[in-house]
């Protein structure tokens, strides 16, 4: 064995690489392979370890509420009346790559967080940068940011972000100071990436919660304009999605 072979390519980082090579020199059945086929078969190896690891970071990245969902698992009960065509395409993110907007809508446990989650979870395949965060928690990291100095940095960050999927939005009334940020964020993605806004009410209801109105236009300006529309419908007697599935509410501090 090359042992001189092995290490190089462990030092280059190939580790997938170096142990498929190591396994082939020990398997005599590698001498029927030609040489192409051996260099092809090392190649294949390091690039889907490396595209899974590249994965497995995006996902961890994203830190999602619910890292289970799937877009195969999602409820289509006739009485929820969501279009499968429509989900079906949002899976393929062309919408991330044309800097679209989701805007999905439906009662408390009626599924909301699951789709943004499965529809995170088809971006992290595609290699696109997804971030879930609910949106009282963004409302306290900009307010850190802002009391630190470090705002400018905070806004940059999450507008890089391929995918940001925003739990929670609107659920609560803004105050001036919190309705400038939101608008700060949403217009520097506007039009270079994409969002996914999860909320228990409709736009009329968001504008009744952000503290300005000329601030509450701006903001549904830049959303709904041209924004995919998911609106799940729910009934009393309906289990809700967490019962469905067994899901855990979190506590976020």
């Amino acid at each position: 064995m090359s042992y001189a072979t092995y290490e190089k390519l462990r030092s280059m980082r190939l580790g997938a690489m170096a142990d498929a090579y190591k396994h082939q020199l020990s398997d005599p059945e590698m001498g029927n392979l030609s040489f192409e086929e051996r260099m092809a078969l090392l190649v294949d190896i390091e690039w889907t370890n490396r595209k899974n690891n590249r994965l497995k970071r995006l996902i961890a990245n994203a830190a999602f509420d619910q890292p289970q969902a799937h877009l195969g698992d999602i409820d289509f009960s006739p009485r929820r009346e969501l279009n499968r065509e429509q989900l079906v395409m949002l899976g393929s993110c062309s919408y991330i790559a044309d800097a679209r907007n989701i805007v999905i809508m439906g009662a408390a446990g009626s599924g909301k967080s699951f789709i943004g989650c499965a529809l995170g979870m088809e971006a992290c395949k595609q290699s696109y940068s997804v971030r879930f965060i609910r949106m009282p928690a963004l409302i306290e990291e900009l307010k850190l940011a802002a009391a630190t100095g470090t705002l400018k940095k905070a806004y940059k960050d999450y507008t890089k972000v391929n995918l940001l999927i925003l739990d929670d939005w609107m659920l609560v009334k803004l105050t001036q100071e919190e309705s400038r940020y939101v608008y700060e964020l949403v217009h520097r993605r506007h039009k270079t990436a994409s969002t996914i806004f999860c909320s228990q009410f409709s736009p009329v209801g968001w504008h009744q919660r952000i503290a300005e109105d000329t601030l509450a236009d701006a903001i549904l300006d830049r959303i709904v304009y041209d924004s995919y529309i998911i609106e799940i419908k729910s009934q009393e007697d309906m289990p809700s999605m967490r019962e469905k599935y067994g899901l855990q509410i979190k506590t976020k501090n």
